[in-house]
């Protein structure tokens, strides 16, 4: 079965921005204030604290203390406040877009806010009540994907200084690195949903 977190990105190999290319970390400042960046990893002094730091930006900070808020309302009610979760899916929208641009997935200068953009993220409703011991025991679960992430984001830091050197070079994206940059957003993206209590089915271990 497909998971309910879709991320969908538009394929932009050749033809790309050398200049946007060059300055993309400086570009993307205003979105990584706002939503963040990419990291991920796990307190080394408590195992069971995912830490974020400012990965979340500022709306994810607030979509953090919405988080915690909606812990207590589907523990004890079996139910998600509905504005908090669209915030929170707004939050996502805006994220994986940012988060495109700054992987140099998209030439695109992302929306500040929602508006169509070649990367995107679809989020299906849970079925209801919501599942109250997944909610419960949630941070404790998510710690496997968050150690591994861990490891990727690493690896896409590598991978994506080689693509950023070949895009100055040639204006393209090899296809190999894309790929891989993709399936680490996919990834980050439906874990991030999953800790912000938007779904309740434990995503998978994949990059696809």
């Amino acid at each position: 079965m497909a998971y309910p977190v879709a991320v969908t990105v538009e394929p932009a190999l050749t033809g790309r921005n050398r200049l946007t290319t060059a300055f993309r970390l400086i570009l993307a400042i205003p979105h990584i204030i706002l939503v963040g960046g990419l990291g991920f990893s796990v307190a080394h002094r408590n195992p069971d604290t995912v830490s974020f730091g400012s990965e979340a930006g500022l709306l994810g900070a607030v979509a953090w203390v919405l988080a915690v808020v909606s812990w207590f309302t589907i523990v004890f009610t079996g139910h998600h406040i509905l504005g908090i979760r669209q915030f929170t899916a707004f939050y996502l929208r805006w994220k994986v877009r940012a988060l495109a641009y700054l992987m140099l997935l998209e030439d695109p200068y992302p929306p500040f806010g929602d508006a169509p953009y070649p990367a995107s993220i679809s989020i299906e409703d849970p079925p209801a009540p919501r599942n109250r011991l997944t909610v419960g025991f949630r941070l404790i679960l998510v710690i496997p994907h968050a150690i591994i992430l861990g490891l990727l984001v690493v690896v896409w830091w590598v991978t994506g200084i080689v693509a950023w050197v070949a895009i100055l070079i040639s204006a393209e994206y090899p296809r190999g690195l894309y790929d891989f940059g993709v399936g680490v957003l996919r990834w980050f993206m439906r874990v991030d949903a999953y800790l912000l209590l938007i779904v309740d089915e434990y995503p998978p271990f994949s990059l696809t």
